[in-house]
This record gives structure tokens, C-alpha cells and sequence, in this order.
């Protein structure tokens, strides 16, 4: 039955409807999604990518002599899909594992105080002079009249 923990390189047959292929579990691979696996398939010379949960009862061994005919039948089609396949996924970076690179912030300059203004030049000065007799009461009853 389909094991990858004993062997890096797993050669074995998955067995569906459509009929049966020679698939190949490299466990040097990047790890794909969660509950699913990737697989060279033969057939369709690509690396495929599984659900592990479906296609693990339909996986089984081959013996020594199918398995050493399947490495020499598949070897180079399957190193050039992996050198491939990895190309691909190299390019993909877990940014959790990447140290932070950005340039530290550069501090605002303070801004420059204003100049202190005489205090004589720009304030104007109110008359307090009695020229103005009529209060506020007296205003509002000229209003009503």
C-alpha cells in the first residue's frame, strides 16, 4: 500500500475507472495544499496534484521488478517534469519566512518654531472710549418701536 515514509522517491500504480497509471511520490516536493499530495502522472507527463483522502485507496505497490522497470521507462520524463514542476514552485515565496527588507522610516523633521511676533505690531488696540452710549437693552427696545 502507498507509503512514502520509508522511501524519498515512491513508485507505485494508481488504479481508477479509466484504467491504471504508474505515478511517482517524490517527497522532496513542496508540500501542496492541505489534504492534498502531488503525484507525477505518467500518462499525462505532468506532476498532478491529488486529494490525498481519494486517491490514497486506489494507490498501490508495485513489486521490485515493476518498479525497476518503471524507473527506467519514466526516469527522464520525470526528472524534466520535476526540474519543471519546481521552477514553477520556486517562484513562490512563504512570506511568513521572509525577514522583514523594507528601509526603516525616516524620522519627520521637527518643524521650525514661528518667529514670536511683537506683540505690538499685529494686535489691534480697541477704544474703550464712551462713544458709544446705547447698551444692548436699549437696542432691543428700539427695535420693537
Amino acid at each position: 500500500m502507498y507509503n512514502t515514509a520509508k522511501k524519498q522517491l515512491w513508485f507505485g500504480e494508481l488504479r481508477t475507472s479509466k484504467g491504471n497509471t504508474i505515478v511517482v511520490h517524490d517527497n522532496q516536493l513542496p508540500e501542496a495544499s492541505p489534504g492534498r499530495i502531488f503525484m507525477y502522472n505518467t500518462i499525462r507527463n505532468t506532476i498532478v496534484e491529488y486529494v490525498e483522502d481519494i486517491v490514497k485507496v486506489n494507490l498501490h505497490d508495485l513489486d521490485e521488478q515493476q518498479t525497476k522497470a518503471a524507473m527506467a521507462e519514466f526516469s527522464d520524463a520525470w526528472k524534466a517534469a520535476r526540474s519543471e514542476f519546481m521552477a514553477k514552485h520556486q517562484l513562490r515565496i512563504d512570506l511568513s519566512k521572509v525577514p522583514d527588507t523594507a528601509p526603516p522610516r525616516k524620522a519627520k523633521p521637527a518643524p521650525e518654531p514661528d518667529e514670536v511676533a511683537d506683540s505690538d505690531d499685529d494686535i489691534p488696540e480697541f477704544d474703550d472710549s464712551d462713544d458709544d452710549n446705547d447698551s444692548f437693552d436699549d437696542m432691543a427696545d428700539s427695535v420693537d418701536d
